[in-house]
């Protein structure tokens, strides 16, 4: 085992004298103060010295402590009970303490008694004896929650004929369920393994994305949409609204699992998304939203380098529920936070900086990150996907700093948060014309299927209708919107439709929280349907101040509002009244 002595200490990084060695990169190293092991990882190996960098508050500590390895890298401990639970960023269970100044979050006591009530899961065994079985088969199940099965599957690169195995019963994480013959010998199985979280999982094939991840939020779903095994960004300055956008994706995305990372965020958001979730409803299963959900916790008064590790604890926590065959959507808020520890890691490493002091790099490790998502066939042969929506929080909303301008390389999706929407209570504030997507070609296909042939046809002439809104608002600052000719005036009106009553969703409302694909297009045809009336209208000679004074454009908008299950009554009863409204028009 790996020996060491401390020589120096800056802050989360330490020097180590190395006694023994046979330290290694992200090995989990312990450094014993205080009656304490305080978990570490090693990032730098020198000539009889390590660099480690502590996941712990380093007050207290001196030189000459000793530095244990444990022979292991950084890793996650997987087996059930996961699900549904929070963890801090190097996965330590978390206590949620309420009443006792405000909402907050604390690590559990430094130290720990084993537990003597240690947990029993009834477990399935679903191997018998003389069956081969290799990486990535299930040998054994357990209902993690109501809603999740968890499956213990075979480590990657192990494979063998079962030469035991104990019946399906309830037992202990730690019992050794199946024993396996390889080529290395026997070797037990549990439903508790280690992965490493810095190490992606193997699978057998990356799949081209091909379905959605549908959200239920209408800009998203319909103008800007995200493939399962897609990457996405959200951008945008203080007060825009990317944790709640991260929130509502999070309640109401049709993902297995979602994972859930608040790195370097206020401790009382991490609680208000805990408590949220443990009552509201997966309107799937009905079983509380908890169920689906894992909680990752690394809040801005918590360790720096453990900040830096949370976003691959919860990468590797969402891989192993992928080789299960789940499709996860994984939230990281913020990245930000996340490149400023690395930032200070770096700085306190004294390493050269790049722009903005932050590391060279950087880049690589944004892009080793993003590219850990993806629609997968697994080693079983299973299809599984990560989905990741990435908040980044640029000072001042600047865009072209290091962060967003290298997270735009890696995403295919960019939902960029405009401030002014913000302000004007205009939520989700997701500028259309700042965000796009590549996801539509691959998704046109199942959305042409599954819910209209039309559907692409009806978002681009949306999105067309944005635009040259866009172009039209330059002059109208100038002129004045009155003074515009009744068609452009028309864009205007029928832009303001769009806005206030598709692109905007009330997060409080029953009826528009939500909306499903179906809705989507049924909302866009009436829209469109309203757009091509008043067209005819004013070819026949009407002026738009007409048009105008029916109210049917608030009508319209307020369609978001109707508590309507069938769309063709929906979609029927707004047509007739649009062309009512038309035959008045005309006969006035």
């Amino acid at each position: 085992m790996a020996k060491g002595i401390i020589r120096t200490i800056n802050g989360p990084i330490i020097s180590v004298r190395e006694e023994t060695p046979s330290f290694f990169v992200s090995e989990l190293v312990m450094i014993q103060h205080d009656n304490k092991h305080l978990p570490g990882e090693v990032i730098a190996l020198h000539t009889h010295r390590v660099i480690i960098q502590l996941f712990e508050d380093p007050t207290g500590l001196t030189a000459g402590l000793t530095v244990m390895g444990t022979g292991h890298p950084m890793s996650v401990h997987l087996r059930p009970g996961i699900v549904g639970n929070i963890f801090d960023g190097i996965q330590r269970p978390l206590h949620v303490e309420k009443h006792i100044s405000g909402r907050s979050l604390t690590l559990p006591p430094k130290k720990h008694s084993q537990d003597q009530t240690t947990p029993k899961w009834h477990t399935n065994i679903t191997v018998a004896v003389g069956q081969h079985i290799s990486a990535g088969d299930t040998f054994a199940e357990v209902q993690e929650t109501p809603a999740i099965t968890y499956r213990a599957m075979v480590p990657p690169g192990m494979s063998g004929t079962v030469e035991s195995c104990l019946p399906s019963g309830s037992y202990t994480t730690d019992t050794a369920l199946v024993t396996l013959i390889t080529q290395d010998g026997p070797q037990d199985l549990s439903l508790s393994q280690r992965y490493p979280i810095r190490e992606p999982r193997p699978i057998s094939a990356r799949m081209a994305p091909s379905r959605p991840l549908i959200t239920g939020q209408r800009i998203i779903d319909s103008l800007f949409p995200i493939a399962k095994g897609g990457t996405a960004a959200i951008p945008g300055g203080f007060g825009t609204g990317k944790t709640m956008t991260q929130h509502q994706i999070a309640k109401w995305a049709d993902a297995d699992i979602i994972v859930y990372i608040g790195c370097g965020e206020r401790g009382n958001e991490m609680t208000e998304v805990l408590e949220d979730f443990a009552r509201l409803m997966d309107p799937r299963t009905g079983k509380p939203m908890l169920a689906r959900t894992i909680l990752i916790a690394n809040t801005s008064d918590m360790p720096v380098a453990a900040r830096e590790a949370s976003i691959y604890t919860g990468m590797a926590l969402a891989e192993c529920y992928r080789d299960m065959g789940y499709h996860v959507a994984l939230m990281a808020d913020s990245t930000s936070r996340w490149a400023e520890a690395l930032r200070e890691i770096s700085g306190r490493l004294e390493e050269m900086p790049a722009e903005e002091g932050y590391p060279a790099y950087l880049a690589s490790r944004l892009g080793s990150f993003y590219e850990r998502a993806g629609y997968v066939q697994t080693l079983s042969g299973a299809e599984g996907s990560i989905t990741v929506v990435g908040a980044v929080s640029p000072q001042g909303a600047d865009f072209s700093e290091p962060v967003t301008q290298n997270t735009k390389r890696f995403v295919r999706c960019f939902w960029a948060l405009d401030r002014q929407l913000a302000y004007a209570r205009h939520f989700p504030a997701i500028d259309w014309m700042g965000s796009y997507t590549g996801y539509t070609s691959d998704l046109d296909p199942w959305l042409t299927q599954n819910v209209g042939p039309a559907f692409p046809e009806l978002r681009t002439r949306i999105l067309e209708i944005l635009q040259e809104e866009s172009s039209l608002m330059e002059i109208a600052k100038l002129i004045g919107a009155d003074t515009l000719p009744s068609r452009e005036r028309l864009v205007l009106a029928i832009a303001r439709v769009i806005r206030l009553g598709f692109a905007q969703q009330n997060a409080y409302h029953p009826t528009d929280v939500y909306t499903p694909l179906a809705r989507q297009q049924t909302m866009m045809e009436i829209i469109l349907h309203l757009y091509d009336t008043c067209q005819s209208l004013l070819d026949t000679g009407l002026e738009m101040d007409s048009i105008q004074k029916g109210g049917i454009f608030e009508c319209v908008i307020a369609a978001k509002y109707k508590d309507i299950d069938n769309e063709d009554e929906m979609r029927q009863g707004y047509f007739n009244e649009i062309n009512g409204f038309s035959e008045r028009v005309v006969a006035l």
